[in-house]
């Protein structure tokens, strides 16, 4: 896998990362400084299962915890993992 990139355009933004030639993405707007929703994750079907899903979504919390804006998951996704784990509930909006 490679490395997390984190691209930001205006109130839009997303992580990505390729494995295998295939790219696989988080999106989310900004609803402000201290509010972020998370609203996409897609991972194509030949790297599902590969882990890079949760990968996006650890980043994601880990950058909300040092900068300091709370998430809305709003992705099933991301609420999925968000219920699994507990000990990230500093990170998401309630």
């Amino acid at each position: 896998m490679s490395e997390i990139r984190r691209e930001v355009a205006g109130s839009k933004g997303r992580y990505l990362t390729e494995v295998d030639g295939h790219t696989a993405e988080l999106t989310y707007s900004i609803a402000s400084p201290a509010l972020v929703i998370a609203d996409h994750t897609g991972v194509p079907d030949a790297i599902r299962g590969s882990g890079v899903g949760i990968r996006l979504v650890e980043r994601l919390v880990a950058d909300a915890r040092a900068e300091g804006f709370r998430i809305v998951p709003l992705c099933p996704f991301v609420n999925a993992q968000r219920r699994r784990h507990p000990d990230w509930a500093d990170a998401f909006s309630t």
